[in-house]
This record gives C-alpha cells, structure tokens and sequence, in this order.
C-alpha cells in the first residue's frame, strides 16, 4: 500500500510541534500524530504493535519504576535531604562558591533521584533560602537549581530513561553505557555550563534583600549515603570491577536471560529500601507503600512518555523519516554526530521532555551510524545528553517549572539565563567527540 509521502508526514509533525508549544498535553499530541500519520499511510499496526509492546515491556517498566519507586522511598525516609545537605554543607559559609557548589550538588542528587523534578524539590528546600540569605536573585537561584537537577547526571545512573532506547538496539549493557559511554559527554557540558553560568551570574548582578540564614541541619552521615547503595552495587557487581556476581536465577529464569539485566537495576533498588529502612526505622512501617506510590507515579508519568514516544517513532519510520535520514547521512557522514544531538536537542527544547525525545529519535540514528562505521553506543550517548540539554533549556518542562515555582522566576527567565551556557556546552561536547574520533 502506498505510503504516506514524507512531506505530509513533516506537516503533521509541525501541527504536533504548534499544539505542544501551546501548551497541550504532550502524550496526546505525540499518540494523535502518530495515529494521523498511520491512518494517512494505511498501516496502523506497527504503532499498535508498539504501544502494547512497550506498555508491557519489562525492560523500560521494571529499572524506571524501581528507581522511582526508591526515590520516593529516600524522599519519604528524609535520606534524599540529609544527601542535600551534607554536599552543600561546605559552600554555606561561601557565597562565592554557592552557584557551582549548587550545580554540582543537584548534579549529584540527580544521579541516585533519577527524577528532574523530585532532584529540584529536594534541592531546592535547602538552597533556595540558603542562597535567599545570600542575598542572591530568584534568577539566579533558579538557573542554579535547574542546571544542576537537569543538565544530566541522571544519565551516570544505570537506570536512564534515556538509555534503554540505545539498549533496545544494541543490546549493550546498561551499567557500559551509563560509566563507559556518558561520562565524556556529559561532564564537558557540566564544566562548561557551570562556568559560563556563573560567569553571567557574576557579570549580571541582580541581588535581592538578604534574609536570616537557615538554621543549619546537622547531618546524618549513614543515611546520607543510603541513596548511593543502589549505584554502589551496580559498580561493584559490573565491570571492569565484578567483585561479586548476582547469581542469574535469582533474578531470571534461563528463558528470561534478556531481562536479566533489567531486573539486576530492580534488585539493586530493592536492596537500596531495605537499607533505608535499616537506617531510619521509624520510617520502616511506610516503606513499602512510599516504594509503590513511586513506581506507580513513574509508570503513568515517565512509561506513559515512552509508550507514546515509541508509537510516534515507529510512525515516522513507517513513512521513510529513517531512510531519509539515513541516506543523508550516508551521503554526509560528518553530519552524523552534530545531528545526533542537535536533533534531540530539538526535540525535547520544543517538548519539555528528555524521555520522548531520545525513544523517539534514537533508532534513527542507530542504523545510520552503523552503515558510517560509528560505535551505536556512543551515537547513543549524544543523542541521550542533547535530550537533556535540550529539556533542560525548555520552558515548558516539568522541572523548569518547579524550579521557577521554587525560586519566584518564570520559567522562560531560566531558559534565557541559560541558553549561552547550555548551547556552549552542547558545542563544546559534540566538538571534543569529533576531535576523539578524528584523532582515532
């Protein structure tokens, strides 16, 4: 049956594009896009091939909803704050160092809390009126809480969102990818960020009246750590270290080896409860109920964007979108990096959301980057850190939002106060990996 033409199917990703910039909800438009371009095309099965197929999909729905389901579980044991304070603990008597000491503290709450918006909130109860009491702007402490819960750290966790698309395709092992892929690229955008953002803070000087000091908390060291038990067996049990193996039939049958590395990041988590629950008995009792209202949350807020993510790619593909792309690429093969992450960077900037960006985009570049002779994984890996600058930098995402909500500044104030930094970081990121092959 003759397909939709690609022009048609452009002009229905620009209708897509104007109903998500205007506010709509962005799974609806994502599925009803999905569903036009199908219906025009004559062929609705792949998309509902896909919905179901990632609906039930044990590999995107058991790490998501344990790693939220253990954020909450820090969130309701208080863990997640004493973390929070004890990082930004030594810039309290530094006004100085506060705008990267924050970065860099959400950068490293958002690794264990997998969640923006739960990174921001967390975060923000304790910075927001320590750098109030700096004399510090709403601006200033809102770009600060932003790019630090946002700009990706959440990548450095095995648990990604954005890592299971690449995955699903290469078949690479998560732990690989999140130590062995990601840290290159997402750790010039920090540097350079950081910096330049604290240069603009520095060099636009927007002061507001100062405030009392927050009182401060005295931290407990054992369950500050809580978060990090998760991560730390994951290192420990993965290479290059293997200090200890997981024996596979605890977590899979021979039958199930596919989602054995899945269900591993599950079990990590698990054991990430219990240890929180040691640590603050009192807690103990809501634990379990804490964990489950997380993984609940994560699967209508966080799976509900893959599912129609995947409809919408596989709506795309069904048109020639990856052909085309492909065969551009084959004909430009220098093209490919830049628009691995230009392209998700995009996307999700348009979108809010890192999560649809990378499911939806990264199978197009994963055959492309295999006919050029490029490493998938490492394609990857840009396409996953320009989804998060890209959701970073938007105005409409949820963790904008609640950072603007936290701080008094709107959302569009952050996207502005953080454009340079974020486009400079993106460049410099995607400039360092052209060099890293070139000299190869």
């Amino acid at each position: 049956m003759e397909s939709l033409p690609l022009p048609g199917a452009v002009l229905v990703v620009a209708f897509a594009v104007i109903g998500i910039v205007r506010g709509w909800d962005v799974r609806l438009v994502l599925l009803a896009a999905a569903g036009v371009i199908g219906a025009m095309s004559g062929d609705l099965r792949p998309i509902v091939r896909a919905f179901f197929d990632t609906f039930s999909g044990e590999k995107f729905v058991t790490p998501i909803c344990t790693a939220m389901g253990f954020a909450y579980v820090l969130k309701h044991t208080g863990c997640d704050a004493q973390l929070v304070n004890l990082l930004v603990g030594p810039v309290r008597r530094v006004r100085f160092l506060m705008v990267p000491g924050v970065v860099l503290a959400g950068f490293v709450v958002n690794i264990p809390v997998v969640s923006q918006s739960s990174t921001a909130v967390c975060l923000g109860t304790v910075v927001v009126p320590l750098m109030r009491s700096a004399g510090f702007s709403p601006l200033t402490i809102g770009s600060s809480l932003l790019l630090g819960a946002s700009v990706g750290g959440e990548l450095l966790n095995p648990s990604a969102v954005e890592l299971l698309a690449v995955k699903a395709k290469t078949g690479a092992d998560l732990r690989t990818l999140s130590w062995g892929y990601i840290p290159p690229l997402v750790f010039p955008v920090l540097v350079v960020s950081t910096l330049l953002l604290w240069w603009l803070c520095r060099r636009n000087v927007e002061t507001a009246a100062e405030t009392p000091p927050p009182v401060a908390v005295r931290v407990n060291v054992l369950q500050a750590l809580v978060p990090l038990v998760p991560l730390l067996l994951l290192f420990l049990s993965g290479p290059p270290l293997e200090w200890f193996k997981v024996p596979p039939e605890w977590v899979a049958l021979p039958s199930q080896e596919g989602v054995a590395g899945s269900r591993l990041i599950g079990l990590a988590m698990l054991i990430g409860v219990g240890v929180a629950a040691v640590a603050v008995p009192r807690k103990a009792g809501g634990c379990m109920r804490a964990f489950f209202d997380g993984a609940g949350y994560a699967f209508a807020n966080v799976i509900s964007l893959i599912v129609v993510a995947q409809c919408f790619g596989a709506a795309l593909k069904g048109v020639g979108l990856a052909d085309a792309l492909g065969r551009f690429i084959a004909a430009n093969p220098d093209a490919l990096e830049p628009l691995a992450a230009t392209v998700p960077f995009l996307f999700a900037l348009v979108c809010g959301s890192g999560i649809a960006s990378s499911q939806s985009l990264y199978p197009f570049f994963y055959d492309p980057a295999v006919a050029v002779g490029e490493d998938p994984n490492a394609v990857g890996g840009l396409v996953s850190v320009g989804s998060a600058i890209g959701r970073t930098l938007s105005p409409v995402s949820a963790v904008a939002l609640m950072c603007g909500t936290l701080a008094g500044a709107k959302a569009t104030d952050l996207s502005k106060r953080l454009a340079i930094p974020l486009v400079a970081g993106l460049t410099v990121t995607v400039s360092i990996h052209l060099l890293r092959q070139w000299l190869r």
